[in-house]
């Protein structure tokens, strides 16, 4: 059982942390409300997952081989997250939760996770320490573990969005709230392109 409570314990502390995927989460939350966001969580949960699955059955082993790999999913992913800034900054703000179908999707939030370093970095630490042999089982255990953790965590970021959407009642304070989500997108790409 000791196992399982560490995999969840890395699982939440990589889920729950800031990130880009988080970000867009609480935005959305904000924006588009609860409901809405769920494509996203979802989207993001499964995605990751997949990668996550992908790199305990061997996917590590041809980034060994093609280190330049790396180096294109890096910079799709500062592109991603500036082009994502750019579309918050520039969004009106209008809150309608009519126009759910503006809310981010959930392709939107899976591909969000294959372009965001954070998530790569998990998935190669979270296999090297808990599945360094490739024993299957323990990739799908390892998988469901972070299905639950991943989900609930990329929800409560969409949740908390969904409470400050009492606070930004009008146009003007969401615009200011998407221009800081902006910011933050914005030096999680700079960071990224300096690490």
């Amino acid at each position: 059982m000791s196992l399982i409570l560490s995999m969840a314990a890395f699982a939440l502390a990589a889920s729950i942390t800031p990130g880009p995927v988080n970000i867009v989460a609480l935005s959305s939350g904000a924006q588009y409300g609860f409901r809405a966001s769920q494509r996203h969580v979802a989207g993001a949960t499964l995605g990751f997952v997949l990668l996550l699955v992908l790199m305990g059955l061997g996917l590590h082993q041809a980034l060994e081989l093609w280190p330049f790999m790396t180096r294109v999913v890096q910079w799709a992913g500062v592109a991603f997250l500036l082009f994502m800034a750019w579309k918050l900054a520039t969004d009106e703000g209008q809150l309608n939760a009519s126009e759910a179908g503006r809310a981010p999707s959930m392709l939107y939030g899976a591909v969000m996770q294959w372009l965001n370093p954070k998530a790569w970095l998990a998935c190669v630490a979270g296999m090297g320490a808990f599945v360094a042999d490739g024993e299957t089982r323990l990739v799908w255990q390892f998988a469901a573990v972070y299905l639950v953790i991943c989900y609930l965590s990329v929800g409560c970021w969409a949740y908390a969005g969904t409470f400050l959407r009492g606070y930004l009642s009008n146009a003007a304070g969401m615009r200011w709230f998407n221009r800081l989500m902006a910011l933050l997108l914005a030096l999680s790409a700079m960071y990224l392109l300096f690490t």
